[in-house]
């Protein structure tokens, strides 16, 4: 049997997972967009669907001016006595912190706070009641690299008693994402190191006393693609989960990379690998080979749901969850109302160059291959008015088809934006009316085009892929297509109405 990788492709990092019965559900990093943290439910491991995300207040998820990769870093999810706990850290506003719920498809609580330094915590339910936080860093062991972990009242967020330095790890750098579970009366502390790009690993270490001492694993890293070239690269970031038949799978982040030097632009996507156990009791990933987009296994696997075309009509009275805003929202900057079966995004004078809220709604780039259309009815009401389409990796990197005036004309526009340097490399007159916008997607190439109503499409230019990259732009996310508008500083009753939006992937 076999299966395809990535499970959940595009902009989905850090993966973590628990099993409850027959579902399972998957949390990944969300950074700062909003609302943050999404949910993934499956019955099978391959197939799954988003069912909500755990943080959509902004009580919740404070993220004012938080920078390009700020907010939220990599969440834990965990069930405990019918219970669902996700903790993480916002790294702009307030640090560790969890939410819970009796339905990770609902509301989640409002965030209870843990006075703990480091990123990418988690928790640990044992049999004696006890709960531990684990994280990377620890105030009472400055500067110290490693695992610790100290035990939490759960209903408070209260420290009790010390914190354990529980393993500094294999000697990789950036030694992070620690999740400790029991197996055969063994704790397992599992690590990520060697920071999240080509030398990213999974290593593993045991002990048995919750609090250590803690020996590594004799073949760690127990996951890597370091130094390998394989499609799937930077390997790492991992969480455990054994299926209903007693099997055991390993999630965790690996990059698709297009060109040379390889680049990656769409983000680091979640991965599955089969498990297996030694007779001395380490954990063999994947048979001990490299993890392949087509995974061979001789477990018994679903069938996969390939990838399907998708319209959003705007027609409910939310936005769906696959949509996110920049940071905060502000609820004056969008409407689902104003313009029935429209999304209606008013020009406001933030601009997506600002670190602030702009009027923009995007979606994740989940394909190397696909296309991305919509239909705009935009009619500018000041001369720096403009709506359109962005593909979005960071306020410095990324290429707008824009709708606005020049010299009293309604034209397109094809903005690029690379670092400090931003040009308008095609500017194309059109007819007043409405105009569908689309960008089609290659691994290396982005060609961008408009359509005025009724009329041939207009191919405005082509964007390399690269410089959307997180090797060129930095960060840890990856592309969005968004829907957008501003009135670029200025006061404007402009807005711009988007009837539908077409996702078109390619496998």
């Amino acid at each position: 049997m076999q299966y395809r990788n990535p499970i959940i492709p595009g902009f989905h990092p850090d993966p973590s997972i628990c099993r409850v019965g027959q579902d399972y559900y998957l949390v990944t990093s969300s950074f700062e967009y909003f609302p943050g943290v999404p949910v993934f439910r499956s019955r099978d491991l391959l197939n799954w669907k988003q069912i909500g995300h755990c943080l959509t207040r902004p009580s919740q998820l404070p993220l004012d001016h938080a920078p390009p990769s700020g907010g939220i870093y990599a969440p834990t999810i965990r069930q405990h006595a019918g219970r669902f706990y996700m903790v993480t850290t916002n790294v702009s506003h307030g640090g560790n912190f969890f939410v819970h719920t009796t339905n990770p498809a609902g509301e989640w609580s409002e965030p209870i706070r843990i006075d703990e330094d480091g990123i990418d915590p988690s928790l640990y339910f044992d049999d004696d009641a006890k709960v531990y936080f684990v994280s990377n860093n620890s105030k009472s062991h400055p500067g110290k690299p490693g695992a610790f972990q100290c035990e939490i009242d759960i209903a408070t967020g209260k420290i009790i008693g010390p914190s354990h330095h529980l393993w500094t790890g294999s000697g990789g750098q950036y030694p992070e994402g620690p999740h400790v579970f029991k197996k055969d009366g063994w704790y397992y502390l599992l690590m990520a190191e060697g920071g999240t790009e080509f030398g990213h690993m999974v290593t593993i270490a045991r002990s048995r006393n919750i609090n250590g001492p803690y020996e590594p694993c004799p073949q760690n890293p127990i996951l890597t693609h370091r130094s390998i070239n394989t499609p799937l690269q930077s390997t790492g970031h991992s969480d455990l989960v054994q299926d209903a038949d007693g099997k055991w799978w390993i999630v965790f982040l690996a990059c698709r990379h297009v060109g040379y030097p390889k680049m990656h632009h769409i983000g680091r996507e979640t991965c599955l690998a089969p498990v297996e156990w030694s007779d001395d009791g380490w954990p063999i990933v994947n048979g001990g080979k490299p993890v392949e987009l087509e995974v061979q296994t001789d477990r018994t696997v679903p069938a996969q749901i390939p990838p399907v075309a998708s319209r959003d009509d705007f027609d409910a009275p939310t936005l769906s969850f696959g949509w996110n805003v920049r940071r905060n929202p502000d609820p004056t900057a969008w409407s689902l109302s104003q313009r029935k079966g429209s999304l209606s995004l008013r020009c406001i004078p933030t601009t997506l160059n600002d670190i602030a809220s702009p009027a923009f709604v995007g979606r994740r780039q989940e394909h190397l291959t696909c296309s991305a259309k919509t239909h705009l009815d935009f009619v500018p009401q000041a001369a720096a008015d403009e709506a359109g389409l962005t593909v979005f990796m960071r306020e410095d990197h990324r290429c707008d088809i824009a709708i606005g005036h020049r010299n009293g004309q309604l034209v397109a526009v094809l903005r690029r934006c690379v670092g400090s340097l931003t040009a308008e490399v095609a500017v194309y007159p059109i007819p007043v009316g409405p105009v569908v916008l689309q960008v089609r997607a290659e691994p290396e190439w982005y060609h961008l085009s408009v359509l005025p109503d009724g009329g041939a499409a207009i191919e405005l230019g082509k964007v390399e892929t690269r410089h959307l990259s997180t090797e060129l732009a930095g960060g840890f996310t990856g592309v969005y297509f968004g829907l957008y508008a501003t009135a670029n500083g200025v006061a404007s009753q402009g807005v711009g109405h988007f009837d539908w939006f077409d996702y078109f992937p390619v496998a």
